[in-house]
């Protein structure tokens, strides 16, 4: 069976070839080549690619993207230098673990003297183990930008493990306490 299809000035056949035609005389456009209209170049990649000023593909913002915002809580890693000088330098106050979930990756002390709870992040705990209710603890602070109005512990040190209960390392263990 030969099937042929006529692109301007070409027929091509499923035999494969390109046989030069008249032209109608009908068009304004000028014919084309028959180097221009081979079979291959119809159906080639090369013959299907974008201009060269275009990019080749746009990417469309991640719907996330504009919706992700900075946590407003300095850890000790995003901590100013300023602000962890003026941390060190405070006084160390004592305190009994309220709260800590290490998932989350924080928790709240209970101040000795009897003052608001106080926000600690799991960037810093000091020491092998990880936090649990009932641990006294020592510490110092600093303010939580950006009102700078509320207090966090750093350089949170756990003095006395909580009698009767088990603690965890940070690498996973557990100990009984």
């Amino acid at each position: 069976m030969l099937v042929q299809l006529t692109v301007g000035t070409c027929r091509l056949t499923s035999a494969g070839g390109c046989h030069k035609t008249e032209a109608s005389g009908m068009s304004s456009e000028p014919a084309a080549s028959a180097s221009e209209q081979s079979p291959s170049s119809l159906h080639s990649p090369s013959s299907l690619h974008l201009p060269e000023n275009r990019r080749t593909r746009d990417r469309s913002p991640s719907p996330m993207r504009g919706y992700l915002i900075p946590s407003p809580l300095p850890t000790r890693r995003t901590r100013t230098y300023s602000a962890t000088v003026r941390a060190s330098e405070g006084p160390i106050y004592k305190g009994v673990c309220k709260c800590f979930c290490r998932s989350k990756g924080h928790g709240f002390i209970s101040p000795a003297d009897g003052g608001p709870d106080i926000f600690v992040h799991i960037s810093d705990i000091e020491g092998e183990y990880v936090p649990v209710s009932g641990d006294e603890v020592t510490y110092k602070v600093c303010t939580i930008p950006p009102k700078n109005e509320k207090l966090q512990a750093v350089e949170v040190v756990i003095t006395h493990l909580a009698p009767g209960t088990k603690h965890e390392t940070w690498s996973g263990h557990v100990i009984s306490s």
